[in-house]
C-alpha cells in the first residue's frame, strides 16, 4: 500500500541502552586496576617531576615547550628540526600495537586505552555513589526524579566533573612549568588558550567516560574496524568454548542433567561486560578483550564444581584439538610465531635507529639558505661575492663562540656581516640567524665557473664541536 503522505516514517536508530557492568572480582579485573592506577599515576604525576638542566633552561622533566619550540624529556631535549625523532616514536606505537593485537587481541583497548582507563574510573564512581548493577538498573528505570535519585545524580556528575577536570589540567602542565601554570590558574591570569584547553578536555572527559562509553569504542575509534587484519587462527583471544559449555541449561539434577554443557545460562559473562555483549556469541568487534567476563565465569564455574576456563583466552587454531580431547598448545606456542617475530623485528630496528641516532646527533647545527636576488655579486676589484643566511643552532644552555668557515677552494674567504673577525657568539639555546658574504678572489675557479660546490663549516670554540653543511657558489659564467 503506498504510504500516506502524513504518515511518520519509521526510525531506523533505536535509541542507546546504558550498560551497568556489574561489580566482579578476579584475576584479570586485579591486573586492570593495576593497570588504571599506574597509567593515572604516570598521567597525573609526571608534570611535576623536576629535572635539573643548569642555568637559563626550564628544571620540569617532560615539557613540550612550544613558545620555543622545544621537546624536553628527562635528560633528552628535542628540537624542530628533529622530528624525526617523534615520527620514529609514533612509528614503534603503531608497530606495538600491530604486535600486540597480532599476539593477544585487544589487549590495548581492554587494559591501556586512555578511553578504557577513564570509563573505568567512571563506573567506579558510578558503583560507589549508586550501587552494584541492580541497584544502578533500578535507579536508572525509575522515573520519578525523587529527591533521592536527584541527589545520587548530582553526587555523581560532580565527581565525574572533577575527574574531567583533574584530567583537563594534568594536560595543560604538560605545555608549561606546572608550578607556575597553577598558580596562574588559580589566580586567573593564565592564558585563555589554557582556560579553553581545560574546559574542552573537562567536557569530552565528563561526556566519553560519563555518557559514551561504549559508544567511543563501537561508533568513533577505527581500531576495531582495523584490528581483524592484524589477527589470525592462531591469535589468543577471549572465547568461549562452545565444545564444551552447550547445550546449556540450568538445571543440574534430574533426567537429561548428563546431556547439558558446562554452561548454566547464569548471564554472568553478560552482566559483567562493559560492552553488554554475550561473548558466547562468537568474535565480536565490540568486544575490547578486557576478560571480565572470564573472571566471572571462572567464580561460577568453582560454585557448581565444574574446571575454570570455559571462557578464556583461546587461539582458533586449537579448537580442533580441545573438540578432540587433547590439550592447548602452549600460549608461547601462539606468541612466538613468524608474524610476531618480523612486527617485534621491526619494532626493534626502529628503536635501535632512534637510539642511534640520539647519541650521535651533534651539540651544534647549522642551515645555510643561498640569497638568490642577486645570485651573485661583482665587487671593485674583480672578486665575485654571493651572500647566504647561515641559522646557527646553539644547544648548551651558556652563550657559545661559534666559528664559520668555508672549504671548497683556497681562493674563497668568508665575511661575516656586522663583525671583521670569523666568529659570531650564539647566545644559548637559541637559533642565531647570521648574514655571511663568500667571496672569490678574481680569475679563480668559483668566480670564472658557473657553479662550484663548497662547503660551510661551524666549529664551537668552547669544546671543538663541529658541523657542516654542502652548497653551491654562483660564479661570473652564471
Amino acid at each position: 500500500m503506498p504510504q500516506a503522505e502524513n504518515q511518520t516514517p519509521p526510525n531506523l536508530y533505536a535509541p542507546r541502552e546504558p550498560i551497568f557492568p556489574k561489580r566482579v572480582n578476579g584475576s584479570f579485573r586485579s591486573f586492570k586496576w593495576i593497570i588504571m592506577i599506574v597509567t593515572l599515576g604516570i598521567y597525573y604525576v609526571t608534570p611535576w617531576i623536576r629535572w635539573d638542566r643548569g642555568p637559563q633552561l626550564p628544571d620540569q622533566a617532560v615539557l613540550i615547550d612550544l613558545a620555543n619550540r622545544r621537546f624536553f624529556f628527562f635528560w633528552i631535549e628535542i628540537w624542530p628540526h628533529e622530528f624525526y625523532f617523534v615520527a620514529g616514536l609514533l612509528i614503534m606505537a603503531g608497530l606495538g600495537l600491530f604486535l600486540f593485537t597480532s599476539a593477544l587481541g585487544r589487549v590495548w583497548c581492554g587494559y591501556a586505552c586512555p578511553q578504557t582507563v577513564w570509563t573505568d574510573l567512571f563506573i567506579l564512581v558510578e558503583r560507589w555513589i549508586e550501587g552494584d548493577r541492580n541497584a544502578r538498573l533500578r535507579l536508572h528505570r525509575q522515573e520519578k526524579m525523587d529527591f533521592r535519585k536527584a541527589r545520587l545524580r548530582l553526587t555523581k556528575w560532580v565527581s565525574w566533573f572533577f575527574i574531567g577536570l583533574a584530567t583537563g589540567g594534568a594536560w595543560v602542565f604538560y605545555f608549561a612549568d606546572a608550578p607556575t601554570l597553577l598558580r596562574d590558574l588559580v589566580t586567573g591570569q593564565a592564558h585563555p588558550v589554557a582556560y579553553t584547553t581545560m574546559l574542552i578536555l573537562t567536557a569530552t572527559t565528563f561526556f566519553f567516560g560519563g555518557f559514551a562509553r561504549e559508544q567511543i569504542c563501537i561508533y568513533a575509534c577505527p581500531w576495531p574496524r582495523i584490528q581483524a587484519a592484524m589477527m589470525d587462527e592462531d591469535t589468543l583471544t577471549i572465547g568461549y568454548r562452545e565444545w564444551r559449555g552447550e547445550p546449556r541449561g540450568k538445571h543440574r539434577k534430574g533426567d537429561g542433567a548428563e546431556q547439558l554443557g558446562d554452561c548454566i545460562d547464569c548471564m554472568a559473562c553478560v552482566n559483567v561486560c562493559p560492552m553488554g555483549i554475550d561473548i558466547r556469541d562468537g568474535q565480536q568487534m565490540e568486544c575490547i578483550t578486557c576478560g571480565l567476563c572470564i573472571d566471572a565465569c571462572d567464580d561460577i564455574m568453582e560454585k557448581i564444581g565444574k574446571p575454570r576456563g570455559l571462557i578464556d583466552y583461546l587461539a582458533l587454531s586449537d579448537e580442533p584439538r580441545e573438540r578432540a580431547g587433547e590439550k592447548p598448545r602452549t600460549a608461547w606456542f601462539h606468541i612466538f610465531r613468524v608474524r610476531t617475530m618480523m612486527y617485534t623485528t621491526l619494532w626493534a630496528l626502529v628503536g635501535i635507529g632512534l637510539v642511534f641516532a640520539l647519541f650521535i646527533r651533534p651539540e651544534i647545527d647549522m642551515t645555510v639558505a643561498p640569497v638568490r636576488n642577486p645570485t651573485f655579486v661583482t665587487l671593485s676589484d674583480g672578486s665575485i661575492r654571493n651572500t647566504y643566511d647561515v641559522r646557527l643552532l646553539n644547544k648548551h644552555g651558556e652563550d657559545r663562540p661559534f666559528r664559520v668557515s668555508v672549504t671548497g677552494h683556497p681562493a674563497l674567504r668568508v665575511q661575516l656581516e656586522g663583525t671583521p673577525y670569523e666568529t659570531v657568539d650564539v647566545p644559548a639555546n637559541e637559533t642565531f640567524l647570521q648574514r655571511v658574504y663568500v667571496v672569490a678572489a678574481p680569475g679563480s675557479d668559483p668566480a670564472e665557473d658557473e657553479r662550484s660546490d663548497i662547503r660551510f663549516w661551524v666549529e664551537d670554540l668552547t669544546n671543538g664541536d663541529r658541523a657542516y653543511t654542502d652548497t653551491i657558489f654562483n660564479g661570473r659564467s652564471n
